[in-house]
């Protein structure tokens, strides 16, 4: 029995071919053309992305592609969403182009597509074929993996990952010590941080590097007070702060909401002499901006001219975000022309998406989607942020539909959904608690989980017991033997 009711503009969307997870094209007609003879990485990804592991091999190993770690590396990125793709086409000319080697920054691609997916053993096996093949691996590849330790909640694991490092021939020095540390404040083990840096002083002799690390890491989590001890430290061992760390503490302060705190430290500044830069004033404009004050923030801009530093791309940014958020998108707008208009400073992606989040945030889609098309008189493409912004303003309107559509659009290999596309377009298929859509959700779901994405229980049981009320056991049984193989627990419901 076909699950969506025929005729309905959701039934329609999902038969059309924009919907690539739905309705695949057929495996054997997915080949490069002879005629082309240096195919794309775009064209290769999405050959790769539309073949089965069977004609893949056939299509890649034409002769007229010639493989460069340039372009290996670019289809990598291009693949980045979908991980089992990627490690195919990693592996296929691993295996079956003898003439070609990968680099090792190829395999530092791959390695990190493997941790991403949690998939440990597949990640290390990858180190020791770079080992095998006398490419590595390098202090990078192993702060890789203790990064993915780390944001997977297993910081011990990337302290382990550290510790062996001359297991694989790589002498732990106070750069790799000093990215161990970063990598744990980064994923809020500051405390972790600062007891291996207690630990191992002897070993390694803190720098200034070292110290701005771990001030960042409580800043990070709101706890000032710990950064100025941290502070303290490094002064009476003689290490002199630099603007790294005066910025550091400026953003700590306003990160924590003591905004009387970070104006009275940016006066100290200036009165100690130091020389303000750009990044002090992006974070003082930025800063102000999100605690409401706009005219704070514009009035630090127009001082920050006048004392003859020039505003980079990211002042821009924090200005244009300050205005969408607490003034008028109309007057973001304004300065976004301008800025684009006279080339003082041209235009990236963020700020684009900043600009596309303000109009989705009054409502107005359609400018929107026009700064979107705009992306390209700048020579950019819109990213996996840029579609979710407007995924997920599209959903909260209740337009399930055009945001389906936009989802649609992401599946030609040039930019592909990630996690966070799949969850919001999954919790949105559950508000106007139709079959239909919880037939979606399911699908969109089996999707997530084909593309290397491991979905929370949560996500996996809502959309079961969707499926169970609204009649679809079938695909609700579907769902739970999938649920199974992810290693999930499965619920024990009569289907």
């Amino acid at each position: 029995m076909f699950l969506f009711q025929k005729g309905s503009h959701l039934h329609r969307l999902l038969l059309s071919k924009k919907y690539y997870y739905h309705f695949p094209l057929p495996r054997n007609a997915v080949t490069i053309a002879d005629s082309v003879e240096h195919p794309s990485d775009a064209t290769i990804a999405k050959l790769v992305l539309e073949s089965d592991p069977r004609t893949v091999s056939e299509a890649l190993t034409k002769p007229t592609i010639q493989w460069t770690p340039d372009l290996v590396n670019k289809v990598m990125k291009r693949l980045w969403n979908h991980g089992p793709k990627a490690l195919q086409f990693f592996k296929h000319l691993d295996r079956h182009h003898p003439s070609y080697t990968h680099s090792p920054s190829s395999f530092d691609h791959a390695v990190d597509i493997a941790a991403r997916m949690r998939d440990f053993n597949s990640a290390w096996a990858l180190v020791g074929r770079m080992r095998s093949l006398r490419l590595g691996p390098s202090p990078k590849t192993l702060a890789i993996l203790a990064e993915r330790y780390a944001s997977n909640g297993k910081p011990h694991r990337a302290v382990r990952t550290f510790l062996s490092m001359a297991e694989h021939g790589i002498r732990q020095d106070l750069h790799s010590f000093n990215t161990l540390l970063d990598i744990l404040c980064k994923s809020k083990r500051v405390e972790t941080a600062h007891s291996l840096l207690k630990t191992l002083t002897s070993r390694f002799r803190p720098d200034t590097v070292t110290y701005n690390i771990l001030a960042n890491g409580y800043c990070l989590i709101k706890r000032t007070p710990m950064a100025l001890r941290v502070l303290k430290e490094m002064v009476q061992r003689g290490i002199e702060p630099t603007m790294v760390t005066y910025n550091t503490m400026l953003k700590g302060y306003f990160r924590s909401n003591q905004i009387k705190e970070a104006w009275e430290f940016y006066l100290e500044m200036k009165k100690r002499k130091c020389e303000i830069d750009v990044v002090t004033y992006t974070t003082v404009i930025h800063g102000f901006g999100v605690a409401g004050d706009v005219k704070k923030a514009k009035r630090v801009f127009h001082e920050m001219v006048k004392e003859g530093v020039v505003p980079n791309v990211a002042t821009y940014n924090a200005l244009i975000q300050v205005l969408c958020k607490k003034d008028s998108v109309e007057n973001a707008v304004v300065v976004f022309e301008e800025m684009a208009r006279e080339g003082v400073c041209v235009p990236n992606v963020v700020t684009y998406n900043v600009v596309i989040r303000g109009l989705c945030h009054v409502g107005d889609m359609e400018r929107a989607l026009g700064f979107m098309e705009r992306m390209g008189e700048h020579g950019l493409r819109a990213c996996v942020q840029t579609y979710n912004v407007v995924i997920r303003y599209f959903c909260d309107a209740g337009e399930v539909e055009k945001a389906l559509e936009v989802f649609g659009k992401m599946g030609d290999g040039s930019c592909l959904p990630n996690l966070d596309t799949y969850n919001v377009l999954i919790s949105a298929m559950f508000v106007r608690k139709k079959s239909e859509d919880l037939v979606v959700a399911g699908k969109l779901l089996m999707d997530m989980v084909d593309r290397g994405f491991l979905p929370r229980k949560f996500t996996f049981n809502r959309v079961l017991n969707g499926l169970v009320i609204t009649g679809n056991q079938d695909f609700a049984k579907e769902i739970l033997r999938m649920q199974s193989r992810c290693g999930r627990i499965v619920r024990r419901l009569k289907l």
